[in-house]
């Protein structure tokens, strides 16, 4: 039996009008999409009607499959002669796991397609009209993810500060944590933050305020994954020319 062929796709912030004309053509023929949690549901409306579905999403409180299983089953399925269509939020290869069900696929001989998306950072950013990178504040970016283990004793120095981005992954759940390790390794408690809250998607909110009080932010607003954090003085830099934004809750 020919073995079935594994795309790993990237889904983008949410708005299916960001996905690559790829990604849409593959969700539109696939036979078996398997997704995550963050994938907009009308991404998955794209596919066709009888189009499999399997979510494989996952939050803090629970998994629905651990990743070793998810893996397992990609490659079942394309061993079983299947096409598998592996739909993630953003773009596979940042902060999606899409490395690791890659390296599983080649060891047993599974041939894997790689499909870029926009990723959760780029998105956020762009929709939030936050420049990562500007001449005059930021030539550095970094990604970190804000919920994985040993937090505590990873070394984040230098990450963020003086013409620098930090933008985190999953860090609602740790913002404390987050805030007081950043502030521990010399970030100034006065450093301009953003959360962006639902990127890309018609109830997205940026809020914004100070590193110090990123937690009270994050409780008092009540934000919810999938958010992102971005850190820097891009996050406070005047947008269009001469309207400088204020501290707060923007509805986008």
């Amino acid at each position: 039996m020919e073995k079935g062929k594994i795309f790993l796709v990237g889904a983008g912030p949410g708005d299916p009008d960001l996905l690559t004309l790829r990604a849409a053509r593959l969700i539109g023929s696939a036979r078996l999409i398997v997704h995550d949690g963050l994938v907009d549901p009308e991404i998955l409306e794209m596919a066709r009607p009888d189009a499999r579905l399997v979510s494989v999403a996952k939050s803090r409180a629970r998994h629905t499959l651990p990743q070793d299983d998810i893996n397992a089953l990609l490659v079942r399925e394309a061993l079983a002669g299947n096409d598998v269509v592996r739909l993630k939020g953003g773009d596979p290869f940042v902060f999606g796991r899409g490395g690791e069900e890659m390296e599983e696929a080649r060891a047993f001989g599974v041939r894997v397609e790689v499909v870029p998306g926009i990723s959760a950072a780029n998105g956020a950013a762009a929709a939030a009209q936050i420049p990562l990178t500007h001449r005059d504040h930021a030539s550095i970016v970094s990604f970190v993810a804000g919920q994985c283990k040993g937090l505590a004793e990873q070394d984040w120095a230098g990450l963020a500060g003086k013409g620098r981005t930090l933008v985190i992954y999953m860090g609602v759940k740790t913002a404390p944590q987050i805030a007081d390790k950043l502030m521990a390794d010399g970030l100034a408690p006065d450093v301009p933050v953003a959360v962006i809250e639902n990127a890309a998607r018609p109830d997205m909110r940026v809020l914004r305020g100070l590193l110090a009080a990123l937690p009270d932010l994050v409780e008092h607003e009540e934000v919810k994954s999938p958010a992102l954090i971005v850190i820097g003085d891009v996050t406070a830099q005047v947008v269009a020319e001469g309207a400088k934004l204020a501290i707060g809750v923007e509805e986008q």
